[in-house]
């Protein structure tokens, strides 16, 4: 993760990191638990060529797309681009899922909990209060990623 988000410099500033999450699996169960967290980025790339720079990325560490919602070394999304909405073919902001999903939410609230969905108008904070789900996600460490290099 430390390498990932390193190499998201190029792309813009870091100006963000949460700590990192201990997640449960979702939907593909039998696997092994995730570790996410959330970055807050400031760039000058449209939202589609940060999304090739992101892919370039996870390939760079490793990253085979061989199952969806499978294992995987590195999975980098853009949940939110300020207030703008994209809809195409490969991508979409924001990211579709991210209000039921816990494992976005926590992250995401602890380094922005005003950032607005667009289309919810519902902040991350709020968002995550509302959240039904029992996904099962906690603190792996008090450390950011960058903490550790």
């Amino acid at each position: 993760m430390a390498t990932a988000l390193r190499r998201l410099e190029k792309c813009g500033s870091v100006v963000a990191v949460s700590r990192m999450y201990e997640t449960a699996p979702v939907e593909v169960t039998n696997q092994p638990w995730f570790l996410n967290c959330a970055a807050r980025l400031e760039t000058a790339l449209e939202p589609e060529t940060l999304m090739a720079a992101l892919l370039e990325i996870e390939a760079s560490l490793g990253r085979a797309r061989t199952q969806p919602k499978g294992p995987r070394i590195i999975d980098l999304d853009i949940l939110l681009y300020d207030q703008r909405e994209v809809h195409g073919a490969k991508l979409d902001i924001p990211h579709p899922a991210m209000h039921r999903r816990r494992f976005v939410l926590a992250p995401l609230a602890e380094i922005a909990p005003l950032a607005l969905h667009p289309a919810m108008h519902r902040s991350a904070s709020e968002m995550l209060e509302a959240l039904q789900s029992a996904d099962i996600v906690r603190v792996f460490t008090n450390l950011t990623p960058l903490d550790k290099t």
